[in-house]
């Protein structure tokens, strides 16, 4: 049985949607006033990869993730870059979805904006109002926090610890931690019409109307940075359930914050340490544009959207995430493993392992229960990694699975001598293929593997590698056959240092870049 880690009850609890097989998930998103960094990455990766295990798992799921095109944030930046707002919003929107392209990040199936949300807020606002837990104060709205009850429930912080809105808007409010709903106009500021005089939302209010809107009044799961859960998310709870009676979100789920940092643990191994770091730990190394962070768009030009989805996945979201560099040449280390695979798969069997169908759902399983070992272990593995999922969305240890499967097929391929062509017969071939397919078949629950790597764009520099190598490897070859072992090795070794890696196999040698 699933069981998800909700932050209002911090424990685990089974997880029962609103609605009998279906689930709606809410995930906060940017502001868009500057290009996207790493650390805005981090959600979506994880709820993409939610999204589709709930999905494999039976459920017709909803994934909303908003963009906040309308923010104090915004507006600075687009009077310090003298351009217009909507037109900074729309920039940076273009450049958070190219990046969510490279991710792999597709699941999704709503991004609304809070500009073309406008009804739905002010007429949020207006219930609150009606209903008495909110006021207007010359154009302004406010959110009376002493009028909800249970405030802090989420962050287990009282009234005590909001500050609420700073410099004039605090004159105009009835205690220091009630928030704004709505800010009136200043000069010079893009506005909209209200009831209350022209204006625009505050940052709550936004994602508890868009929220509503695509999901209801009271929805399954709602997600975010860990940083979001007070006072973002406090907020929204107490608008939301004051507006409607009921709860707002079934289940809350935070994951940690992206940090420049330490290594996590070794890439590929099958479990991931303990989780650690309160929003205070995290909040020292969290990565932030005002920490100079570079845009993701640069990281990219080092290393493949899916060698960073493999990076973000390979901990369990609940975890502060250890960036660097290093960790991410080590990850890229640990795919080879399995891009290795593909290959071998490929030459073994001689069709595509990127081809290969599989079921889109875990109760279409077709898999033999003959008893034959090789089998029995691809069935226990397979049985980890749900298990691993089934905890809390435990990718770090399905990926740790996904490694055991892999070298499990290996080793079934060494043990049976399926790269000579005369030992395979159409019982170890078939064998090889089921167990292929479920790892194909797991790792796309993830969102990883469903492609091959991009390969290079044939310009006459990679033809020209290509044959260089073709050379070093003949050299390399005649060297082994004169026995000239020492020379031999000093070429493998050589382009080990420059990041080529060779693979002897029957019937000649691959090479790769590391």
């Amino acid at each position: 049985m699933l069981r998800v880690y909700n932050t209002l009850s911090r424990t685990k609890e089974p997880f029962e949607p609103v609605h009998e097989g279906k689930v709606g998930i809410y995930l906060c998103g940017p502001t868009v006033y500057k290009p996207s960094h790493i650390g805005h990455m981090v959600g979506p990766v994880i709820f993409d990869a939610v999204k589709r295990y709930l999905a494999y798992s039976g459920y017709d799921v909803t994934l909303v993730v908003n963009v906040t095109d309308v923010d104090d944030k915004l507006i600075a930046e687009s009077q310090r870059r003298g351009v217009p707002m909507a037109q900074l919003a729309a920039e940076m929107t273009t450049d958070y979805m190219n990046n969510l392209e490279a991710l792999g990040v597709d699941a999704i199936d709503h991004f609304p904006r809070c500009t073309e949300t406008m009804d739905e807020i002010i007429e949020f606002t207006r219930t609150l109002i009606e209903k008495g837990f909110a006021y207007e104060a010359r154009g302004d709205v406010y959110f009376e926090v002493g009028k909800c009850p249970g405030y802090g429930k989420l962050s287990h912080r009282g009234i005590e610890a909001t500050q609420g809105d700073g410099g004039g808007m605090a004159e105009r409010k009835r205690a220091g931690a009630d928030f704004a709903l709505w800010k009136s106009a200043k000069p010079d500021e893009p506005s909209w019409p209200s009831p209350w005089g022209p204006g625009r939302p505050g940052w709550h209010i936004e994602c508890s109307a868009m929220s509503r809107k695509l999901l209801g009044e009271t929805f399954d799961v709602h997600g975010g940075g860990l940083d979001l859960m007070f006072p973002h998310h406090e907020n929204e709870i107490a608008q939301s359930e004051c507006c409607h009676g009921r709860p707002m979100a079934r289940y809350w789920m935070h994951n940690g914050l992206m940090q420049a940092g330490s290594e996590v643990g070794k890439v590929g191994g099958r479990h991931t340490r303990a989780a650690e770091g309160d929003l205070a730990s995290q909040e020292i190394g969290k990565i932030s544009k005002s920490k100079g962070s570079e845009p993701f768009r640069d990281l990219l030009k080092q290393f493949s959207g899916e060698t960073i989805r493999f990076f973000v996945l390979s901990t369990h979201y609940r975890r502060p995430i250890d960036f660097s560099e290093q960790r991410l040449r080590e990850v890229e280390t640990g795919m080879d493993t399995f891009h290795r695979f593909f290959k071998r798969f490929e030459r073994v069997m001689g069709c595509n392992y990127y081809n290969i169908e599989t079921p889109k759902r875990i109760n279409e399983w077709d898999f033999p229960r003959d008893g034959h070992p090789f089998l029995l272990a691809v069935t226990k593995r397979s049985a980890n990694f749900l298990s691993c999922m089934d905890d809390d969305f435990n990718t770090g240890g399905a990926i740790g699975e996904l490694f055991e499967l892999v070298r499990l097929l290996n080793k079934y391929v060494d043990d049976e001598n399926l790269e000579e062509p005369e030992n395979r017969t159409s019982d170890n071939l078939q064998k090889l293929r089921i167990g292929a397919k479920r790892l194909r078949e797991l790792a796309s629950t993830l969102g990883l593997f469903r492609n091959p790597p991009q390969e290079s764009s044939g310009s006459g520099d990679d033809e020209l590698t290509g044959k260089l190598m073709e050379l070093l490897i003949e050299l390399r070859a005649e060297s082994r056959r004169k026995k000239d072992f020492a020379t031999a090795d000093q070429i493998r070794n050589r382009l080990t240092e420059i990041g080529v890696v060779l693979e002897d196999r029957p019937g000649g040698t691959d090479w790769s870049r590391k």
